[in-house]
């Protein structure tokens, strides 16, 4: 393994004379990380506490919890979906334009819903418009971070991916707060306001180091000729298939299941994402020391061997104990995956184009999935596979 990752960081230097070599920290690099964590707070910490929604929803809507979860399945699909194209702006030099667009986008839908009366309005706004939105900047805006840093890339980047912990955590919170007291109309214009607060800085701040790449395809396919880049896809392909599942559902599983509260159902989402915190600062210090592929494959199985104990939760402290291991292990493999890209690209003016086509396409096929799972009406027939 040791070979792979020598392999893996000669392919991610600097060619002399063509980029220079990154500053590896300082003012204006650290001011970089700040912006990109504000970028993934309300992304993907948006994102990741659809499972305050989904309680209320479950308990608003008269569609099924799985069909009701389809709303955050679309959302992190066009989340993916649009971080496979913009990431390319980026190395073309359209970071301002693209920026602008995406979080335009995102806001749009988030206040939109708030004027959603219905699960199609809700699939739409929150759903597909929020999801095009995030996708858009979240991308470029990691890869803009990783060409900043070489050494400290690992550190720089589990930083930025706090951002998906806390706004996971405190978004939930929000919504726990204000839904009984406001309502959700006012509670979803609270949460674009938050997110608008913080595109102001990053559309100030945040910059570019590399000069543009004016030439090259939208899609890189000449990197699905790298086997070890393919490798890497395949893997995230097939993790991503699973691992928003717990994030969607969980919440939903305590009040139906085992009989939580709305109240306390919601802060299933709050606890699932603040364990994550500090795996995702660890880690990332680890992978800079062993490398990212030496650190993010035992993290996998570790995802893995958790998501098989939910079939043994029945009751409410089952429900607490299995957050808190599946936050902190899913955590650790989430702050890598960015890292894991960057550390397998030939040139850092590529990375953009590079980034997140194995969790694009393994969302694809999820989503495709939940279709059959949808008919499963059961968290029994769920977790166990019986009809």
């Amino acid at each position: 393994m040791q070979d792979l990752e020598i392999i893996a960081s000669a392919g991610a230097s600097f060619r002399p004379g063509d980029i220079p070599p990154p500053p590896d920290g300082g003012i204006e690099a650290w001011t970089q990380v700040a912006m990109g964590w504000i970028v993934i707070f309300a992304t993907w910490g948006y994102v990741n506490s659809f499972g305050s929604f989904q309680a209320h929803y479950t308990s608003t809507l008269p569609q099924s919890p799985f069909q009701i979860s389809w709303i955050g399945s679309i959302q992190v699909w066009f989340t993916f979906f649009g971080s496979a194209f913009s990431g390319r702006l980026l190395d073309a030099g359209f970071w301002i334009p693209t920026f602008l667009v995406g979080a335009g986008l995102q806001l749009i839908g988030i206040f939109m819903m708030s004027l959603s009366t219905s699960y199609w309005h809700l699939m739409i706004t929150q759903g597909v418009v929020t999801g095009i939105g995030g996708g858009i900047i979240f991308a470029p805006s990691l890869a803009l971070v990783a060409t900043y840093f070489e050494k400290r890339r690992g550190i720089a980047i589990g930083l930025v991916t706090t951002g998906n912990s806390l706004g996971g955590t405190v978004y939930p919170l929000v919504v726990r707060a204000l839904l009984p007291s406001i309502g959700m109309p006012w509670t979803a214009r609270v949460l674009g306001f938050i997110n608008l607060a913080g595109f102001i800085l990053v559309a100030i701040f945040m910059r570019p180091r590399l000069p543009p790449r004016q030439t090259g395809p939208i899609i890189d396919w000449s990197a699905f000729r790298d086997t070890l880049y393919v490798s890497y896809v395949g893997g995230l392909f097939f993790f991503v298939w699973s691992v928003y599942y717990t994030f969607y559902y969980l919440a939903s599983f305590g009040q139906q299941e085992v009989g939580m509260s709305f109240a306390d159902s919601s802060l299933i989402t709050t606890i699932i994402n603040a364990v994550g915190l500090p795996t995702r600062v660890l880690i990332p210090v680890l992978a800079d020391r062993i490398g990212p592929l030496n650190t993010i494959a035992p993290a996998a199985l570790c995802v893995a061997i958790v998501a098989y104990t939910w079939v043994a939760v029945h009751d409410v402290a089952g429900v607490y104990i299995f957050s808190i291991f599946y936050g902190i292990a899913s955590g650790a493999f989430q702050s890598l995956m960015p890292t894991g890209v960057a550390s397998i690209t030939t040139r850092l003016d590529t990375i953009g184009s590079k980034s997140h086509w194995g969790s694009y396409l393994g969302c694809a096929v999820e989503y495709t999935l939940r279709g059959a799972i949808g008919a499963r009406e059961s968290f029994e027939g769920w977790l166990e596979g019986k009809d």
